[in-house]
């Protein structure tokens, strides 16, 4: 009993940590909102099906125990239409209950659809090995490990990864998207609210992957500003050749910023017109290249 407690413990220990860390079930904007109450109803409509069948099975092994005599007893029993329709018709209406609610979310939530009626702050994203790079095209500054947005104006991201395939997930602030070299992904999100934000690679990239974290802030308006204005005045320029250095392969890259950016660069990483530089993969795992696809 005590060796089955410690092993259910083991089990459940991950589900309570999670519970513990704001995630999805707390959601900071709309897009998040709106991805809550989707799993929030999925689970609902798939409830329908487990608890029936849970207690069916605990009433069948009750009623059928060997001590009740009252239990009818049919070797000979093959074929119940009312049985049947009862067994598939339930499935089949949860299937297509929870098909249009799939459905219609998903059409809703469109990552490339845009947000409400403002203008939105244009961010590009990279996924370097192993860490972000986010440039402000509007604003020609960027940064690295750190995004930074004003609350409540909708963001419209441009990602593409200069490496392997990654993938950029804020979970507070709503959908997940993939990242892919050569290629350009589109995604909307927004905060309701200034607040910090926990964002993270959900893909695995290799040797690097368990480090790759970012920090989201959103700020008021008028906070964001000063940033903008502050970054303009501290740190280097992003050029093709100081991103040829960042996008060497590095571990747990503290975040910093770029007071201008060469125009065009993330067009160019894009289109493959700058090469991606891995450098020497780190001595913690000689594997690291095979691992990450290279």
């Amino acid at each position: 009993m005590i060796a089955l407690a410690a092993r259910c413990g083991v089990l459940l220990a991950p589900l309570a940590l999670a519970a513990c860390q704001p995630a999805v079930l707390d959601p900071q904007g709309a897009i998040g909102d709106a991805d809550k109450s989707i799993l929030i109803g999925s689970v609902v409509i798939m409830l329908a099906i487990v608890i029936p069948t849970i207690a069916a099975t605990l009433g069948f092994a009750w009623w059928y125990r060997s001590s009740n005599t009252r239990a009818r007893y049919l070797p000979d029993f093959v074929y119940s239409g009312q049985l049947e329709l009862i067994t598939w018709a339930i499935p089949l209406l949860t299937i297509m209950l929870l098909g249009g609610v799939a459905w219609v979310g998903s059409h809703e939530l469109d990552p490339a659809k845009p947000l409400g009626s403002k203008d939105p702050l244009d961010v590009q994203v990279v996924s370097l090995d192993w860490k972000w790079l986010f440039i402000y095209p509007g604003e020609h500054v960027a940064s690295v490990n750190r995004l930074v947005i004003p609350a409540g104006v909708p963001v419209h991201f441009d990602l593409t990864s200069a490496s392997v395939m990654n993938a950029f997930f804020i979970p507070q602030l709503g959908s997940m998207i993939y990242t892919m070299n050569g290629m350009r992904t589109r995604l909307n999100l927004i905060a309701d609210a200034p607040g910090t934000f926990a964002g993270l690679s959900s893909h695995y990239s290799g040797d690097g992957f368990s480090t790759m974290h970012f920090e989201v802030q959103a700020l008021p308006a008028g906070d964001f500003s000063d940033w903008v204005n502050a970054t303009r005045s501290r740190g280097p320029t992003l050029t093709g050749q100081s991103y040829e250095d960042l996008a060497k392969q590095s571990l747990s890259v503290a975040p910093f910023t770029y007071r201008d950016v060469e125009p065009d660069l993330f067009q160019k990483i894009v289109t493959q017109l700058l090469p991606p530089g891995p450098g020497p993969v780190p001595e913690t795992n000689p594997g690291a290249a095979k691992q990450a696809g290279r």
